[in-house]
């Protein structure tokens, strides 16, 4: 049996089409009539306190999200296996919100758009994007795929991982002994890293001030496209003030929504979007999950399990 705890997206409509996908599977939800303990998988999203209660025969649980910080922090999460979701169409848009992020900084987006509110004619022309850096942290799925669709656009490229990662066109840099040195010749930083204890607050003022300065004018860029944990806002205020950054794209944020009474809001050089750089497909979703769970009852081992001592 399936069970469904999906929170803040549409439960109804997932489980009609997993149990189309599934049939004749036992495909249940919140409120069904149903014994816990026949249930094997649990798909999730913001599962509440209650969510695993009187599981006690789950052979996994499915997380919606590729990110799992906030699963793994449940406090009753069960000891199964834990599925992340892994699909290109994601990959694809987390991508589309990079190139665009990126593309935008790389042509001094804010520069210009200053120029045009005092009706002022400079010409200044930006380097070329063989002369830009971009500085990716995370290498694996969605970080992959971002290397992957900006190489042809003729940026310079360098990565900072965990552990030593070997991408064609793409310099590597890993562990904290080499981070400073990616950070040293990188003018626009990429954060897609997972959120785990070591990554959080990564986004602070001292990484910021340790970014290339001579390339890009007004300053180097960051994008966080992954966790408002990864990021300090208040030393991004502090940055974007001061000059240690030009620019910020940030997509996530310590508390969401972002609160009204956040500095970030008021930022010009701060571009703000309200965490949809990218969604899990529902069509992709359902497909991808069947899958899994046909294959683990015929016997095959479960895929793109989350290794819960690196939370990721």
């Amino acid at each position: 049996m399936l069970l469904l705890h999906l929170s803040d997206v549409d439960e109804a409509s997932w489980a009609d089409k997993l149990r189309a996908e599934l049939a004749p599977y036992p495909v249940v939800r919140r409120g069904d009539a149903f014994d816990p303990s026949d249930v094997r998988y649990i798909f999730v999203w913001k599962p509440k306190p209650d969510a695993f209660d009187g599981l006690n025969g789950l052979k996994a649980v499915l997380s919606l999200g590729a990110g799992v910080d906030a699963l793994l922090r449940h406090p009753k999460l069960p000891d199964a296996p834990i599925v992340r979701f892994v699909d290109d169409d994601l990959s694809q848009r987390m991508s589309d919100y990079v190139v665009a992020h990126v593309t935008m900084h790389h042509r001094l987006y804010t520069r210009f758009r200053a120029d045009q509110k005092a009706k002022r004619w400079s010409q200044l022309y930006p380097p070329a994007a063989s002369e830009t850096t971009v500085g990716i942290m995370g290498m694996g799925v969605l970080g992959q795929d971002a290397a992957k669709r900006l190489l042809p656009l003729g940026f310079t490229l360098r990565s900072w991982s965990r552990t030593p990662k070997t991408i064609g066109g793409v310099e590597g840099f890993a562990g904290t002994e080499s981070f400073d040195r990616f950070l040293a010749g990188t003018d626009i930083l990429v954060n897609l890293l997972p959120l785990t204890p070591e990554t959080s607050g990564i986004l602070n003022y001292e990484t910021f001030s340790k970014l290339r300065r001579d390339k890009l004018d007004g300053g180097p860029a960051i994008v966080n496209a992954a966790r408002g944990g990864h990021q300090r806002e208040a030393d991004i205020v502090r940055a974007l003030g001061d000059g240690t950054l030009g620019a910020a794209s940030l997509d996530v944020f310590e508390t969401e929504p972002l609160p009204e009474s956040s500095p970030l809001w008021a930022i010009e050089n701060c571009y703000i979007t309200p965490h949809i750089a990218a969604i899990s497909n529902e069509k992709s979703g359902v497909a991808y999950f069947s899958r899994i769970i046909r294959a683990h009852e015929a016997g095959e081992p479960l895929i793109n399990v989350v290794d819960r001592d690196r939370g990721y």
